[in-house]
């Protein structure tokens, strides 16, 4: 049921993409991109280290420790085929969509459709690159992770969105992700730019706010109010069913969370059973 929620809103907001398909703008396409290059972010982290790994060859003895060994690097090697048939996958998938996107990016800008060429792979193609050192990665509140401007941006939005500028505030975040798409502040980012979205009564786009900003980082910090706020406008919106199954999710994955007490008053108020 790890993604229960998330099917669910998908089924939800289908009917949204589904007539986007047809009527796709250029806009929509780059949004596609912005997505991609965040889930590609996610695998990049996945090949840092947390710094808490560790090997037990414990024994009384030469042969168990080697045994002990053996063992360990069976594993390994097992798990390191594991991940690497994965990251294939992953490639494969993400080196199809870019080439989609590109050729819809050209089709929508005007371009000559004849002049492109064979997609990139992701991560290059027959490249032999020598590994860094892996490091933990940054987290959110680092301030050094941030790209040039990128805390001054965010600060702008969030002071168009204390003053009451709506609008204003929902573009600036908007805006915002477009231009660090993946950064660290692109849930906190998403989850302001549905709050906004919210207030200018426009519920359907805050929903849709809100689920990217959980689908963005559904372990982060923001993760349970996005999820709380998901589930909300998704009862606004007469979702009963869906909204209810995101609102226990928000017990089931955040229980020490105190956005719990709120999904729980907000499903005895639609009337979840």
């Amino acid at each position: 049921m790890r993604f229960a929620a998330v099917l669910a809103v998908g089924l939800v907001l289908s009917p949204l993409t589904a007539s986007a398909q047809d009527d796709q703008t250029l806009a929509d396409v780059r949004q596609e991109l912005t997505i991609l290059f965040t889930e590609v972010q996610k695998l990049k982290r996945e090949l840092s280290t947390s710094g808490g790994a560790g090997v037990n060859v414990a024994g009384t003895s030469v042969l168990e420790r080697v045994g002990a060994m053996e063992s360990e690097l069976q594993r390994l090697t097992a798990k390191s085929e594991e991940l690497e048939n994965r990251i294939n996958r992953i490639v494969a998938d993400g080196t199809a969509r870019i080439g989609d996107l590109e050729f819809r990016l050209v089709e929508l800008e005007g371009g000559d459709i004849s002049t492109l060429g064979q997609t990139t792979t992701l991560g290059g193609a027959g490249q032999t690159t020598t590994a860094a050192p892996l490091t933990a990665p940054a987290t959110p509140t680092d301030q050094a992770s941030l790209a040039v401007g990128e805390a001054a941006d965010f600060e702008r939005a969030q002071e168009a969105l204390a003053s009451g500028d709506f609008r204003a505030a929902a573009d600036l975040f908007a805006t915002f992700n477009q231009t660090y798409p993946g950064g660290p502040l692109a849930a906190e980012a998403d989850l302001r730019r549905g709050e906004a979205l919210d207030k200018t009564g426009d519920t359907r786009e805050a929903a849709r706010a809100f689920l990217a900003s959980f689908s963005t980082d559904p372990e982060g910090a923001v993760a349970p109010q996005a999820l709380f706020e998901l589930g909300r406008t998704l009862g606004v919106l007469g979702q009963t069913q869906e909204a209810c199954v995101t609102l226990a999710e928000v017990g089931t994955r955040f229980a020490g969370s105190p956005y719990v007490t709120q999904a729980e008053d907000q499903r005895r108020n639609i009337g979840c059973s």
